[in-house]
């Protein structure tokens, strides 16, 4: 990691504690710090301002933001309890001063004229299927930036569905294996990396659940 050993320690304990609160699952650290670095793997550039779309336990939002230390990020949950957890984890980490924890829907977030546009990544780990998580994170994405997500290995294509995201903004670009600071180390899984070419309409996102209940694209729609 990029801010010292001591930084990676705090890390480690506040990640620790994310397990042992059920926050995240497999308790091998290691494993979950190379697959958040793993989405830096894929883009070409630190952001300068991110969003971490359903942060939960802090990943990937929390490694990334130590990651790239100057960049600015919104870490969004509609857990109460995870944004808690959140907040006293930033504190911990000394990293107040540039990441926010915000406790809400994504469906209504995104819908805040301060939010809309205001960010050039957007990072997505297991927030939900494709087209749910299409629809909550391009409102929050200005035009040029990101859309990274973590996708399970070995699932075949789930975002090949270029009108629907069209219809968002989005293009994908790109999927590719992450992989981690040793060349040798690849990560399980790989990143969908997708481009916010236009503005997103404003009839997106659509009021909560309805993103679930009605998808824009795959098996369910």
């Amino acid at each position: 990691m990029t801010e010292g050993g001591r930084a990676d320690a705090a890390l480690r304990s506040v990640l620790g504690r994310s397990h042992e609160l059920g926050l995240i699952g497999d308790p091998d650290l290691e494993t979950h710090i190379d697959h958040a670095l793993g989405f830096a793997s894929v883009v070409a550039d630190a952001p300068t301002r991110a969003l971490d779309l359903g942060s939960g336990g802090g990943l990937p939002g929390l490694v990334l933001a130590r990651h790239w230390p100057t960049s600015q990020w919104v870490l969004l949950d509609g857990s109460p309890t995870r944004t808690a957890f959140l907040r006293d984890a930033v504190g911990e980490l000394e990293l107040g001063d540039r990441v926010e924890v915000v406790t809400g829907r994504a469906e209504e977030v995104g819908r805040l004229a301060g939010r809309r546009g205001s960010v050039d990544l957007v990072v997505s780990r297991s927030f939900g299927p494709p087209a749910v998580v299409a629809e909550c994170a391009a409102p929050f994405l200005a035009v040029g930036g990101l859309l990274v997500v973590s996708e399970p290995p070995g699932t075949v294509d789930r975002w090949d569905h270029p009108d629907a995201l069209a219809a968002l903004g989005l293009e994908v670009t790109v999927a590719a294996d992450g992989a981690g600071s040793d060349p040798a180390d690849v990560v399980r899984g790989s990143y969908r990396v997708l481009g916010q070419v236009a503005p997103c309409p404003d009839r997106y996102p659509r009021r909560v659940g309805i993103p679930t209940k009605r998808p824009l694209f795959g098996a369910e729609h």
